[in-house]
């Protein structure tokens, strides 16, 4: 659900270093809001600060949160711990294999670009057939 970021109290965190903002708000901007930060019932924050601070730094005035049931603090420590150690980066050849295959998809081959327009046009075909006032 969409929360007034006014709404949303942050209290003493374990994460002290937010590190740069910058890159994550431009990632908001441009993909996003991917995942929702983590409020409880009150609108304490428990996880996502920084995605939190990103879309301040963006001048969001929303932001979709989850509000967690939690039963106390010890509960809401642990979430927000574990939301910032359960998480495995790309390694350097994930990293590279993704980079390769969204430059093919963005720079298409020669054969790929002839192929994607033998295909738009093959589509355009029936409509082409049934045009109105058409003769058979």
């Amino acid at each position: 659900m969409q929360v007034p970021i006014t709404d949303i109290t942050v209290k003493k965190r374990i994460r002290k270093d937010m590190g740069d903002i910058r890159a994550l708000a431009e990632s908001l901007k441009v993909y996003g809001q991917i995942s929702p930060i983590v409020i409880n019932r009150k609108g304490i924050l428990i996880a996502g600060g920084r995605r939190l601070e990103a879309a301040k730094l963006l001048g969001w005035r929303t932001i979709n949160a989850v509000v967690s049931e939690t039963s106390g603090e010890l509960e809401q420590l642990e979430l927000e711990v574990e939301e910032n150690t359960q998480r495995r980066d790309f390694s350097m050849e994930e990293v590279a294999e993704a980079t390769q295959k969204i430059y093919r998809l963005q720079n298409p081959g020669f054969f790929r670009r002839l192929l994607n327009r033998i295909i738009r046009f093959l589509k355009k075909l029936p409509a082409l057939f049934s045009a109105p006032g058409r003769k058979r």
